[in-house]
């Protein structure tokens, strides 16, 4: 997978090619590292920029119309009933800048599918402000030294009981995924 025009794809500084599952001309989505729940993905534009007000009218556009794209299909993956994708809802987040939270300086929407009994509730927040869901430290414990830490509250201890997840399940994840895309837009060109 690539950005269309054979180049890697970057999230920051990482380069992420192999956990994109979907990409647009002006998007992408990928699978997240820690993921805080089962089919916790992100969505970002190809153009790094560290705000939502960084970007173009229609970068935008393209970043809500791809969140959509990709919630349709997380509904029909992780809710019970594929046939009924309201059977679940989702938070739906953006954590733009540092002090909301945002650890990898490139604008992501977080995209959490939630089941009722998920034992989550409004703990979901917490552990998105705090390390479960500071992507950019996990993904520089991969790659690099110098962490960044959670912000937007005091940074938490590590969640010792979610470890990052390998390149192999990740790739594994994108490639269920990015079937899953081909199998909604062939239904939705047949409606």
């Amino acid at each position: 997978m690539s950005s269309g025009n054979g180049k890697p794809i970057f999230f920051g500084p990482f380069e992420v090619t192999d956990q994109v599952f979907y990409t647009t001309p002006l998007s992408f989505a990928l699978v997240n590292i820690k993921p805080l729940l089962p089919g916790h993905v992100l969505v970002s534009p190809h153009r790094s920029v560290p705000r939502l007000t960084d970007l173009t009218p229609p970068e935008v556009s393209d970043l809500f119309l791809t969140v959509q794209r990709v919630q349709r299909m997380i509904a029909l993956t992780h809710f019970p009933s594929p046939s009924t994708p309201t059977e679940g809802g989702f938070n739906i987040a953006i954590q733009d800048g540092v002090e909301a939270g945002q650890s990898v300086p490139h604008v992501h929407c977080h995209i959490i599918p939630r089941l009722r009994g998920d034992g989550k509730g409004d703990g979901i927040y917490d552990e998105m402000a705090g390390e479960g869901g500071n992507v950019g430290g996990h993904l520089w414990d991969r790659e690099v030294v110098g962490r960044p830490v959670p912000g937007g509250r005091f940074p938490r201890i590590e969640d010792a009981m979610r470890e990052a997840r390998s390149g192999e399940e990740m790739r594994g994840e994108a490639a269920e995924f990015r079937e899953r895309m081909r199998e909604l837009d062939e239904s939705e060109a047949e409606v």
